[in-house]
C-alpha cells in the first residue's frame, strides 16, 4: 500500500509537471538529471512529497513550529544539494519550467519565507545544508565558508586553527551562514568590527543563467547587493570569503539581572545613554522581560544585562565602575574565558563545556514571532515606566536591546545595503515563544500590541526594521505584475533598506529582469 501511494504521488507530480511545463515535454526531474554533473548524481539529493525521507529533510531545519503544521503549504520537491552543479541545475530547470524556488540555508528564517509559500502555488526548496565546508587560512586571516554551514561550525573550525582569531557574527550557533551574512548579520563584536557584511571580501554565487560567478565576474554592484541586501533576490550564494579578526586569548563575560524593585528603571535609563558610548571592545545587551516579583504577589519587570568585553576583568571593572556605576558590577559577576567559550556562555551553555557542542545543528524549537525596531533618541524615564506598565499588562513578549555606536557609527550607511549605522542608539528585537498551537493567535497579537505601543519611542518615516528579522506584518509581495510587485516591494523594502532600496531594485532589474529569484519579501524589479 505504501509503495502504491508513493507511485501515485510521483504520477501526480509527473502529470502536473508535464502540463505546467512551457518549455517542452521534458519533466522537471529529467531536467535536473541532465543539467547536473554526472560524476555527482543529483538523484539521491531529490526528495519528493511522499518519499519516506521527505518529511525529515523538510522539518530538519524548521525552527518555527508555526510553519510545521499539517496545514502549512509544502514544497512538492526538495533538492538537498550536495554539489555546486545541483544548485546550477535547480536554477536552470526551475527557470525553464517556470517553477518558484525557495532557497534555504539554515531554517532560522523567522517567518518561514525560505520554505513556505503564501501564494498557494506549487514550489520547490533548494536546501543548502549539505554544502557546509569551512576552509580557514590562518596566514591570510581569511576563510571560505559555504552557505549551508551554521555559525557554530564556522566558530569551531576557526578555533581549531587559531585561539586568537574569530569572526564577528551572531550569538546563536545554529543560524545558517547563507541568510545570516547575506542579510547583514550582527553579533556581540559589532561595536568593534562591524557587521558580518563589513567583514566579507568575496563570494561565489549561481546567477539566473546557472553560471557560477565570483566577485570579479559578478561586478561590484551585484557583490554589493548580495552582501547585505539578501542573496536570495539575486541568485544562490554558494560561499562567502570572510575576514577573520583578532581577539585576546581571554575575554570577559557577565550576565546579571535587576528587577524594578532593584532599581532596574534607573539602570536601564543610564544604559541607554552609556552603552553606545562605551569602548568599542565592550558590548552590553539588555533583555527586558516580565517575571514574578520576589517581594510581592505582583508581576514585575526584569532587566538582564549580558556582556562581552575583549579584555580582562580588571580593565572591565575599571571602565564600568567609572562610567556605569549604576550597574553595580563586581568581580564575582565576571568570567574570564577564551573567545570560543564565550560563544557557549552567550548560548546559555556552561563555560567549560566541550567546544564540539557548537557543531550540533539540532536545537529546541518553539512556536515564535519576532519583530524589530531602531531607537534614535533616548527614552525618557517616564517613557520607560509606561513601557514597563504595558509589558506587565501583556506579560508574554520580551525585548532585547542591542547597543550601537563604535564601528557601527563610523561605517557609511551606503557601503553595504544595510543602512542603519550612525544616529541609531540601539536595535530592539521583540520576541514571543510558546509551545502549543492553540496559543498562536493570542501570542502573535500580544507581540503586535507591544510593537504598536512602542511607536512613539522608535524611528519614523520610515519605521525601520532589520532584514534578517523577517516580519511579514510589514507587507508581502504577490509578484502579480511588475508595477504591483514594485509597489508592494517598496512597502517593506524601504523599512528594511531605507535609501539603499532603490539601488537594490536597479541591480535586481539588471541581473534578473524576469524575477525568477523571488519570495514574499524579495527585492522587486522596476516596472
Amino acid at each position: 500500500m505504501k509503495y502504491t501511494l508513493i507511485l501515485f504521488l510521483l504520477f501526480v507530480v509527473f502529470i502536473w509537471q508535464s502540463s505546467s511545463s512551457s518549455a517542452n515535454s521534458e519533466t522537471f526531474t529529467q531536467c535536473l538529471t541532465s543539467n547536473s554533473d554526472p560524476k555527482h548524481p543529483i538523484s539521491p539529493a531529490i526528495f519528493f512529497a511522499g518519499n519516506r525521507s521527505y518529511s525529515s529533510v523538510l522539518q530538519a531545519n524548521i525552527r518555527n513550529l508555526r510553519f510545521n503544521t499539517s496545514s502549512t503549504p509544502k514544497p512538492f520537491l526538495i533538492i538537498a544539494a550536495t554539489h555546486e552543479s545541483h544548485v546550477q541545475a535547480a536554477v536552470t530547470c526551475g527557470k525553464r519550467h517556470n517553477l518558484q524556488m525557495k532557497i534555504r540555508s539554515g531554517g532560522h528564517d523567522y517567518d518561514g519565507l525560505s520554505y513556505v509559500t503564501y501564494s498557494q502555488k506549487p514550489f520547490f526548496v533548494l536546501d543548502m545544508f549539505n554544502l557546509r565546508s569551512v576552509d580557514v587560512d590562518v596566514a591570510s586571516k581569511t576563510a571560505w565558508v559555504q552557505t549551508g554551514a551554521i555559525l557554530g561550525e564556522v566558530y569551531y573550525y576557526i578555533w581549531e586553527k587559531s585561539k586568537t582569531l574569530a569572526y564577528p557574527a551572531g550569538i546563536c550557533p545554529t543560524v545558517g551562514v547563507g541568510g545570516h551574512i547575506s542579510g547583514g548579520g550582527y553579533g556581540n563584536m559589532m561595536r568593534k568590527y562591524g557587521l558580518t557584511v563589513d567583514n566579507t571580501i568575496d563570494a561565489r554565487m549561481v546567477d539566473v543563467n546557472g553560471k557560477i560567478l565570483d566577485r570579479k565576474l559578478m561586478g561590484e554592484d551585484l557583490y554589493w547587493a548580495i552582501n547585505g541586501g539578501g542573496g536570495g533576490s539575486y541568485g544562490v550564494v554558494l560561499a562567502y570569503k570572510i575576514n577573520l579578526v583578532e581577539v585576546p586569548e581571554n575575554v570577559t563575560v557577565f550576565r546579571i539581572s535587576r528587577t524594578l524593585e532593584q532599581n532596574a528603571t534607573e539602570i536601564v535609563n543610564r544604559w541607554q545613554r552609556v552603552a553606545p558610548e562605551l569602548p568599542d571592545e565592550l558590548f552590553i545587551r539588555t533583555i527586558i522581560d516580565v517575571v514574578n516579583s520576589t517581594v510581592s504577589s505582583q508581576k514585575t519587570v526584569r532587566a538582564s544585562f549580558i556582556a562581552m568585553f575583549l579584555g580582562d576583568t580588571t580593565t572591565l571593572l575599571s571602565i564600568l565602575n567609572r562610567r556605569f556605576p549604576e550597574l553595580g558590577l563586581v568581580r564575582s559577576d565576571c568570567t574570564e574565558t577564551s573567545w570560543i567559550q564565550s560563544v557557549l556562555f552567550w548560548t546559555n551553555i556552561q563555560v567549560g563545556s566541550s567546544e564540539k557542542l557548537l557543531l550540533q545543528r539540532n536545537q529546541t524549537v518553539n512556536y515564535l514571532k519576532r519583530k524589530s525596531d531602531y531607537v534614535r533618541e533616548p527614552i525618557s524615564r517616564t517613557g520607560l515606566e509606561s513601557i514597563w506598565k504595558k509589558m506587565i499588562e501583556l506579560e508574554i513578549p520580551t525585548m532585547a536591546f542591542n547597543p550601537y555606536g563604535g564601528a557601527m557609527g563610523r561605517i557609511s550607511s551606503t557601503v553595504t545595503p544595510f543602512p542603519y549605522r550612525a544616529g541609531n542608539l540601539w536595535k530592539i528585537q521583540y520576541a514571543a515563544n510558546w509551545r502549543e498551537d492553540r496559543l498562536t493567535d493570542r501570542y502573535m497579537e500580544l507581540t503586535r500590541k507591544l510593537y504598536q505601543f512602542m511607536t512613539p519611542f522608535v524611528s519614523k518615516n520610515p519605521r525601520q526594521s532589520f532584514f534578517n528579522y523577517r516580519d511579514v506584518d510589514l507587507g508581502i509581495n504577490s509578484h502579480n505584475g511588475k508595477m504591483s510587485s514594485y509597489v508592494e516591494g517598496k512597502r517593506y523594502g524601504k523599512k528594511y533598506f531605507a535609501g539603499n532600496f532603490e539601488r537594490l531594485v536597479k541591480i535586481k532589474t539588471r541581473v534578473d529582469s524576469g524575477n525568477f529569484f523571488r519570495n514574499e519579501q524579495s527585492i522587486p524589479v522596476l516596472p
